[in-house]
């Protein structure tokens, strides 16, 4: 029979320093992470309008939702803004690694050009390109106008608004950059030194060797990618609060709207617990599909 020994003093202050260090952490994750969750689920199932006490409701909220014409219109703007946006992304990332994975003089510099814009304010980014779409005296319009294309209402017309919006997403792409360039020059060089010898041009080595070395690498960015598509709050709400004819309505922006202006908390929860639903699929997806595609190095394949 093995017999338990007592900690001694030393080793009881020790574990006792260990667990006050580790309770803010802990109040933190309960108090500000575990309790919000396990409360939005609690309303999401309630009438709410924080003036009066809950009342619960069961489940009509999510069939309300089902019912909302604004549901659907915001969740059709979002999915067309993530289906176009992250391949978007993710390729106009990888174009810039590889422009920035040369060995030319100031290279360093270039690439602290092109990440600099991903670590810039929503706010402030939003209001820079409020300024570039300005129909009358924005730069977008400028450049049309020198190359005798007529100027675009790029934000006030339905036609236009989703696209100028995706189109601005790709100020972002330093962020991804960053991370392809780490998995480039991960690439073993004598990879693409046997294939030389083989005969294999630049356009089959990216094909045959860059883009399978890759493949973990693009596999994070897409998930990243499309959880944050389905985030997109700050360009919409300063830039065109939904309009116009609701062409920018993004689902966050509507859940925000549901809470903050009618003050509709359980339903602005039960549009919070939907979307963690279709985030989590996707995202399960992606993961369920990553053993077709993603290559790990010393990874066996039947």
């Amino acid at each position: 029979m093995k017999i338990k020994r007592r900690m001694s003093r030393n080793e009881r202050r020790e574990a006792l320093e260990g667990y006050l260090f580790v309770l803010p952490l802990l109040v933190g994750l309960v108090g500000l992470t575990l309790w919000p969750v396990i409360r939005s689920l609690m309303i999401s199932f309630c009438q709410y309008n924080i003036m009066n006490p809950a009342k619960f409701v069961g489940g009509r909220n999510y069939i309300e939702l089902f019912h909302d014409p604004l549901f659907w219109q915001s969740l059709k703007v979002t999915v067309i803004y993530s289906i176009v946006s992250v391949p978007l992304g993710l390729a106009a990332g990888l174009a810039v690694a590889l422009l920035m994975n040369q060995k030319v003089r100031g290279i360093s510099l270039f690439r602290t050009i092109y990440y600099l814009p991903a670590v810039v304010s929503g706010v402030a980014v939003s209001l820079l390109w409020v300024w570039i779409f300005n129909p009358d005296y924005g730069l977008a319009n400028t450049a049309l106008k020198s190359v005798g294309i007529a100027p675009q209402q790029w934000l006030s017309s339905p036609k236009t608004a989703l696209g100028s919006l995706i189109f601005m997403s790709l100020w972002g792409v330093g962020g991804g950059m960053v991370i392809y360039l780490a998995g480039l020059q991960s690439v073993p060089g004598q990879l693409y030194e046997a294939s030389e010898i083989d005969g294999a041009n630049s356009l089959q080595q990216f094909r045959h060797i860059t883009l399978p070395m890759l493949t973990p690498v693009i596999f994070y960015n897409l998930v990243m990618g499309i959880i944050g598509s389905f985030q997109v709050f700050t360009q919409a709400f300063v830039m065109t609060g939904g309009g116009p004819v609701n062409s920018t309505l993004f689902y966050v922006l509507y859940l925000y709207k549901q809470a903050f202006n009618y003050f509709h908390m359980g339903y602005a929860s039960a549009m919070a617990w939907i979307l963690f639903a279709i985030i989590l699929v996707l995202t399960l997806l992606v993961f369920k599909s990553s053993s077709m595609w993603v290559y790990y190095e010393g990874e066996r394949r039947n």
